[in-house]
C-alpha cells in the first residue's frame, strides 16, 4: 500500500473520479461575463448524469440592455457532442429545438450555452497545477476544503475522459488564452461540490473590423449537490428540431 501523502493536484484529480462515481447530481450554475464596462449574469439549475454525460438545465437569461425585456427560461439538454436548446434563438418557433454540435464550437461549449457542461467543468481539473489548499469552509451546510490553482484547456484535452475530449480540443484551438484560474470546493468524502473557473478570450476584431479585439472575461460557477438524483433527458424528435435560419442561437 502506498502511504505517501497525496498532493493537492492529485486530490483534485481524484475528486473528478469521485464525482463520476456518484453517477448523477443536481446542479446549480451561474455565468458572469464582463466586456469593457458591460456585465451580464446568467443563472441555471437542473440535474446531470456523469456516467452517461446527459443533463437537463433551465437557464435564465438577463433582461435586454435596456432592462425592459424579460426572456422565457431556456431549456437545455446536454449530451455527448450536442447541445439542444429550446426558447433560444431569434426567429425559432416556440415549439422547436435548436441543435448545436458542441465539437464544432470554437469554445467547445464552455460558455456558449450560458452554462458550462458540469462534466467538462470537472474534467478541466485533471490538468490542475499550482494548486494550494486555502482552508476549510462551510458550503450550504456542508464542510468543504477550498482549493485554488490554474488549469490549461489544451493540457486538459489530452488527459480528459473521451466523453469530453473533443469539446476541450475545440476550445483549446478556439481560445486565445487557454490558462484558466479556478477555485474548487471538495467535501469530506472527496467529492467536488463547487468549481468556479475564469475564462478569457477575444471578441471581435476579425476580418473587415477595424476596431481592436475586446478582451472578454467569463466566470463560470457550477455547484453539485443532491447526489444520486434522477436525471430524465428525452431528446427531441428530428421533426422538432429547427433547421431554418437562426439569428442568434449561441453565446451567453
Amino acid at each position: 500500500m502506498d502511504n505517501r501523502p497525496v498532493g493537492a493536484g492529485e486530490t483534485l484529480r481524484r475528486a473528478v473520479d469521485s464525482l463520476v462515481a456518484e453517477g448523477s447530481s443536481k446542479v446549480a450554475t451561474s455565468m458572469e461575463m464582463a466586456s469593457g464596462g458591460t456585465k451580464i449574469a446568467i443563472r441555471g439549475s437542473g440535474s446531470f448524469d456523469y456516467a452517461e454525460r446527459r443533463g437537463r438545465l433551465q437557464v435564465v437569461l438577463p433582461p435586454d440592455a435596456a432592462g425592459d425585456a424579460e426572456h422565457d427560461p431556456v431549456t437545455e439538454l446536454l449530451t455527448p457532442g450536442a447541445l439542444y436548446m429550446k426558447n433560444r434563438g431569434e426567429g425559432v418557433p416556440a415549439d422547436k429545438w435548436v441543435r448545436v454540435d458542441t465539437t464544432r464550437l470554437p469554445d467547445g461549449n464552455l460558455v456558449t450555452g450560458g452554462a458550462t457542461d458540469p462534466l467538462v467543468a470537472a474534467e478541466l481539473l485533471r490538468a490542475a497545477r499550482e494548486v494550494r489548499q486555502t482552508g476549510a469552509e462551510t458550503l450550504d451546510g456542508v464542510r468543504v476544503r477550498h482549493f485554488q490553482g490554474v488549469t490549461d484547456i489544451a493540457d486538459a484535452a489530452r488527459v480528459a475522459s473521451p466523453l469530453v475530449r473533443a469539446e476541450l480540443a475545440a476550445a483549446a484551438d478556439g481560445f486565445t488564452v487557454t490558462r484558466v484560474p479556478f477555485d474548487a470546493w471538495l467535501d469530506e468524502e472527496g467529492r467536488l461540490r463547487k468549481v468556479r473557473q475564469r475564462f478569457t478570450f477575444s471578441n471581435g476584431g476579425g476580418a473587415g473590423v477595424r476596431s481592436a479585439p475586446t478582451q472578454v472575461t467569463v466566470v463560470s460557477t457550477t455547484g453539485m449537490y443532491g447526489f444520486g438524483a434522477p436525471v430524465r433527458v428525452t431528446l427531441p424528435r428530428a421533426t422538432d428540431i429547427y433547421t431554418g435560419k437562426i439569428v442568434s442561437a449561441t453565446g451567453p
